[in-house]
Order: structure tokens, then sequence, then C-alpha cells
């Protein structure tokens, strides 16, 4: 379970995040490309962009349940 306290700081204010369990595997960008993206330099997916409607709310959450380390949460904020 992703932990809020590791949260990386490239994610945006909001409730989804991505902690330093994430192993870079590619799901979460494939899954919600308008919300997820890469940081290069550090290898590791961020939340760029917090779900601005009901179909990135499900693509978000989707990606947060099938992500292989659960590295991505969502702190109901």
């Amino acid at each position: 379970m992703a932990d809020i306290a590791n949260r990386y700081a490239e994610n945006v204010t909001g409730k989804f995040f991505v902690d330093n369990q994430c192993i870079d595997c590619d799901l979460c960008r494939e899954t919600a490309p308008n919300n997820f993206t890469r940081n290069d330099d550090g290898g590791f997916s961020y939340v760029y962009k917090q779900s601005e409607n009901e179909d990135e709310e499900k693509q978000c959450k989707e990606a947060m349940d099938n992500c292989p380390v659960e590295a991505i949460g969502n702190s109901g904020a």
C-alpha cells in the first residue's frame, strides 16, 4: 500500500500520488496518460495532473488497482 509519507515531491497536490515504491513499469502512464508522467532522471512515475472528470478518475483508480507494487495511493483529499 502506498504511503503518503513517502510520496514523491513531484506529485501535484491532490488525492492521487505515487510513492517511492515505484518501479517505473509504465502501467500508470499507459492507463492514465493524462494524469501520470515519468521523471526521466529518477526513473519513476508521478501524478502531474489530478483527475478532472469521471473518465480520468476511473483511469487513475484503474492504475492504482493494477499497480504491481502498490506505489499509487489515494489520500482521499
